[in-house]
């Protein structure tokens, strides 16, 4: 990207706090900086200060003082775009931040687009396509979880994987293609037999990957959790205990909640995207009605669904409803107000324990026990207890999963291909498209308006 124009933007939030960083990357950078500042205590111009330094002075517009700065200088290939890089340190103040800026941009820069900073440093092949959305999900993270995965990616987890898998499916293509064009000197009997393992292999990989992507949009995400029980089980009471504050109305009549109450709670630095519903029952009351069947059409959608029961009435007509809708289903069961005296017979019980894919944990939401059980549990139930990040990779970019899936689907082709006996070059054809459809995860062969789209959705300033 030699020869690009100079861009600059506030790097910080636009809101009064101590410091305020304005950054400009470009050929001009350096010259523009050197316009605009007056060192003190230094009789060095910018131009020929060392790459990495920080200088102290003002920021001046003509004759007239704007601030006193710290100034940093990083000389390209070394910097974040691979551009000459300066950042100017004033205060930070929403109008001074402001006159810095415009000063700069009326000493030969222009005003940088969203995202344009990190652009240019994929584009200067200083960090991969994959990297580069690493670094807006760095800056998204919701949680511990989500920082580490994107960390790792920034990193370059997961442009390793590809990375890997594509050298290998490019090494055969060039073999196929050599054999083709010499089959004096190059030997190709059951070549496709000797191929298939890899094609297996890489198969295997491609499918770990995708499988990867659904704890991947947890972690980005959250899980997606759904309360549901019948009325006055104690939905409300459970929501507020793990929120730690009265954010439900509860009370002793049935049917107090008729709407949805989204929350969001994060337990061991997993984030819950908790949705507390309508007591499911049959009513004749139009307006619980529709929060019945709302609760019902929300937890269809639902990562998790808690089911909580209320052990002091024994089982009904409502709870059969709920454990047919949850079999199958990620469930925690929670068996509330043991505080209380046991109104469930051992039957219901036994039903309960049945039911595939759901845990039972014991709790009273009035006096909060059992509430570090549940916790554990979320974390057990989602990620097997620990997440590693140095040794895992997790897909959390539905455009990559999209691209690794099409990898895939060649991949099969391949496999098919050699099952019945095809030539070698019809290998090839599916080899490249499983090569390319891998090569978009890390920006190779993308079209310019797809990097503009995702470059788009970047802060300013980054």
């Amino acid at each position: 990207m030699s020869g690009t124009d100079t861009i600059a933007a506030i790097a910080t939030g636009i809101t009064n706090s101590g410091i305020g960083i304005i950054r400009i990357s470009g050929d001009l950078a350096i010259s523009v900086a050197e316009k605009i500042f007056k060192p003190l205590k230094e009789n060095k111009k910018i131009s020929e200060v060392k790459s990495h330094t920080i200088h102290y002075g003002y920021i001046v517009d003509e004759e007239n003082i704007i601030d006193e700065v710290l100034l940093s200088v990083m000389r390209s290939p070394n910097t974040y775009t691979r551009e000459d890089i300066v950042e100017i340190n004033c205060h930070g103040g929403i109008t001074v931040v402001n006159k810095v800026l415009e000063t700069v941009l009326k000493n030969g820069a222009r005003p940088a687009q969203p995202g344009e900073f990190t652009k240019r440093a994929f584009l200067n092949g200083r960090i991969d396509l994959s990297q580069a959305e690493a670094v807006i999900d760095v800056i998204n993270a919701k949680n511990e979880y989500a920082l580490s995965s994107s960390l790792s990616q920034l990193r370059g987890s997961v442009s390793e994987k590809i990375k890997e898998i594509r050298d290998i499916i490019l090494n055969n293509i060039a073999f196929i293609e050599a054999a083709l064009d010499d089959p004096e000197h190059i030997e190709m009997n059951n070549y496709g037999f000797q191929l298939l393992d890899t094609v297996r292999d890489i198969k295997q990989r491609l499918n770990e990957l995708i499988k990867s992507s659904e704890n991947g949009r947890v972690i980005k995400e959250g899980i997606k959790t759904v309360i549901l029980g019948k009325p006055n089980a104690g939905k409300s009471s459970f929501l507020n205990a793990i929120l730690g504050e009265d954010r439900a109305i509860v009370t002793d009549i049935e049917g107090t909640t008729r709407d949805i109450l989204e929350e969001n709670v994060r337990i061991h630095g997993i984030s819950l995207n908790i949705i507390d519903t309508a007591g499911i029952r049959n009513t004749d009351d139009v307006v619980e009605k529709i929060g019945v069947d709302k609760a019902k059409a929300m937890a269809k959608d639902a990562d998790l669904i808690i089911y909580i029961v209320d052990t002091s009435r024994p089982f009904d007509s409502n709870d059969m409803e709920i454990i047919d809708f949850i079999k199958g289903r990620k469930c925690i069961i929670l068996l509330n107000k043991t505080d209380l005296e046991n109104g469930m017979n051992s039957e219901d019980l036994k039903i309960l324990e049945s039911i595939d894919k759901a845990y039972i944990v014991k709790i009273s939401a009035k006096n909060q026990i059992g509430i570090d059980e549940f916790e554990n549990k979320i974390k057990e139930m989602f990620f097997h207890g620990e997440v590693n990040f140095n040794d895992e990779v997790f897909i959390t970019n539905a455009r990559h999963r999209h691209s690794i899936a099409e990898a895939l689907k060649s991949m099969e082709m391949v496999e098919q291909s050699i099952e019945n006996n095809m030539p070698e070059d019809f290998f090839t054809i599916d080899l490249m498209n499983s090569y390319e459809a891998l090569g978009s995860v890390i920006g190779e062969a993308v079209e310019d308006d797809l990097v503009d789209r995702i470059f788009s959705s970047f802060c300013m300033g980054k």
